[in-house]
């Protein structure tokens, strides 16, 4: 969704930032289950240590 809650014509899923994140090592507090698709979401660790939470409604 946009800034406005407007639906997106594409987006990249939550699954493959997620395994982006990984492939460069950040630290997960929870992650989103790679076998499921639509929403999903998960909570990386930023590097001041504040927690980031990636969501996905569709």
């Amino acid at each position: 969704m946009s800034q406005n809650a407007d639906a997106l014509d594409s987006f990249t899923d939550v699954r493959d930032l997620q395994r982006e994140l990984k492939a460069q090592s950040a630290e997960f507090v929870s992650e989103a289950d790679e076998a499921t698709t639509g929403p999903g979401s998960f909570i990386v660790v930023d590097p001041d240590g504040n927690p980031v939470l990636v969501d996905q409604h569709v």
